[in-house]
């Protein structure tokens, strides 16, 4: 056994247990059986692959468990991977899964080079990312509140004549209305209830997201992506939080592609056929992204909240801001024009839109931003 080579790791990694595997060059894949979760117990897997050879990689499967494990094999010195669960090859016909044919595979897809590594956020960055999906998670649970009430009038025949869209007059005609029987004005109380709690909850989520953004790295690009239409403050921090560094997105068509809004494809020969978007990445930064590409069906202006927005950003960032509407705009009437279903032509605006993202993001980090300035 050569102390030259490298060693290669798979680790399935469980709450309670990780199953082990791993192969020294290009040798049989051996065992290792399961190990606990304890720092001792990493150290203790560390210490001894390290004795088979000079170069020892971890891998394991991006999962619940988050990137403790990762954070510690690499404050150790060693080399770890988190690769992309949806990206590991499989072959068609395999339909036997268990802990020790993922370890198994985990080191063969490393040696042979198949896997993809998903980005790991700085401890600072998921610190700030799960308050932006705590803020996401109450405005999910608002709306599911608002929902069930709608749901509770409606199945005792109750309609409100005007338009329901939790404006002064809806809210008004809601506080006021009562049943006649007391426990289904208990039920409705209840409702409300849960409605003004998340409404409550909702606020001070936001303000803690404004105060803690003033100190988060990439402050600067949540400035410069609100001078653009479609992205407010909430919009800017919830995209940058999923995100991360746009740094390691060295052309926009990748920022694209990671978004999972470029076509499908399935070509052959001299034919090329493209169908749907793939949907890969993550979905909360895909639906905000195509949230803030609706807006730009509406002919180009600045309206008085992007004037606002605006205020103390340098002046290369606002007029990449304004080429970003009158493209976005015209590629989405070009698509009206010629019939195509609303639809599609929102998400081909919102894969140019990620382009000019990636383009400010980058800007707004390298150019002087005043120290007074807050966001919009």
């Amino acid at each position: 056994m050569g102390h030259d080579s490298t060693v290669y790791v798979g680790l399935d990694v469980h709450k309670e247990s990780i199953t082990a595997a791993y192969a020294v060059g290009i040798g049989e894949v051996e065992m290792l059986g399961k190990i606990g979760t304890s720092k001792t117990d990493i150290d203790r897997l560390r210490q001894r692959m390290q004795s088979k050879a000079t170069r020892v990689r971890f891998v394991y499967e991006a999962g619940p468990c988050g990137y403790g494990l990762y954070r510690q094999l690499v404050q150790k010195g060693s080399d770890c991977m988190v690769c992309a669960p949806s990206l590991i090859p499989r072959k068609p016909g395999e339909r036997v899964k268990t802990d020790r044919r993922d370890a198994i595979k985990l080191v063969r897809s490393l040696r042979a080079g198949d896997l993809s590594p998903v980005y790991v956020p700085g401890v600072e960055d998921e610190a700030f990312r799960d308050l932006a999906r705590a803020w996401a998670a109450a405005k999910a649970d608002l709306k599911h509140a608002r929902q069930r009430l709608k749901s509770f009038l409606l199945s005792h025949g109750v309609r409100y004549t005007g338009s329901a869209n939790w404006g002064p007059a809806h809210r008004r005609w809601i506080s006021a209305f009562a049943f006649p029987n007391h426990w289904q004005q208990l039920a409705f109380d209840e409702c409300r209830r849960s409605i003004e709690d998340r409404l409550a909850q909702c606020d001070r989520l936001e303000v803690a997201l404004r105060e803690a953004v003033v100190d988060w790295r990439f402050y600067p690009a949540v400035l410069g992506l609100q001078a653009m239409r479609g992205i407010q403050f909430t919009t800017a921090v919830g995209m940058l939080a999923e995100l991360g560094d746009l740094s390691r997105f060295e052309h926009p068509r990748q920022l694209m592609a990671w978004l999972g809004v470029t076509p499908s494809e399935h070509s052959s020969g001299e034919r090329r056929r493209q169908g749907s978007i793939t949907k890969n990445g993550n979905s909360y930064a895909r639906k905000l992204l195509v949230e803030a590409a609706w807006s730009y069906r509406y002919p180009a202006r600045v309206s008085p909240d992007i004037q606002r927005r605006h205020e103390g950003l340098p002046k290369p960032i606002i007029d990449r801001a304004w080429d970003a509407q009158l493209r976005l705009c015209r590629r989405y009437r070009k698509f009206a024009a010629r019939g195509k279903n609303v639809n599609i032509g929102v998400v081909a605006v919102a894969r140019e839109l990620a382009g000019f993202i990636w383009d400010i993001s980058r800007m707004a980090m390298s150019l002087a931003l005043p120290k007074d300035a807050r966001p919009g």
